[in-house]
């Protein structure tokens, strides 16, 4: 993504974010941005390449630490205070080829709060798990479930990181230091 570009989907993302509150406020329903604030919040976060639009079977790529590209599909979901009960990852497509699936989880003002990834193996395993036709049949986890079988990619669990590194935190311009 060129640096001009990269500045001006940010900004329209940050002003997709605003509305989306605002029509979330008036009605009640959620506007149907989640999906592409999550690709953009992951490729910002992870440093992922966005694949281009209507990509069949994947959203971003990276290369792991052997340089092997690997093919990830990124799914959304806006966690709002008070309706965390039941909520869903959206459809994966078991058919298309992806090498694992990242959830990003989004707070009520449309930030990352989380990012867990599950490697193609488990989402497939739990996908034909029997007893849920939301799993079965429509190709969607639990965001629980898929919490259970993920690993927690972003942000980095503060124990594993050193004690006295200063974080600067998005959107800030002075550092903290962790505890």
């Amino acid at each position: 993504m060129q640096t001009d570009t990269g500045h001006e989907v940010m900004e329209v993302l940050r002003q997709a974010k605003q509305l989306a509150r605002r029509y979330h406020a008036l009605t009640g329903k959620p506007l149907g941005v989640t999906g592409e604030v999550a690709e953009y919040e992951a490729h910002r976060i992870l440093g992922l390449e966005l694949a281009s639009a209507r990509q069949a079977g994947y959203d971003a790529t990276e290369r792991d630490s052997a340089g092997w590209i690997r093919k990830l599909q990124i799914k959304g979901r806006w966690v709002v205070p008070g309706n965390k009960l039941g909520q869903r990852v959206g459809r994966i497509d078991v058919k298309k080829e992806w090498d694992a699936v990242l959830l990003v989880l989004l707070d009520e003002d449309f930030e990352a709060t989380a990012i867990y990834e599950a490697p193609r193996a488990l989402v497939l395993a739990a996908l034909s798990a029997p007893g849920s036709l939301a799993r079965n049949e429509r190709g969607a986890l639990s965001v629980s479930k898929f919490k259970a079988i993920g690993k927690l990619r972003w942000p980095v669990k503060k124990e594993n990181a050193p004690r006295s590194s200063p974080v600067l935190l998005p959107g800030r311009s002075t550092e903290i230091t962790p505890h």
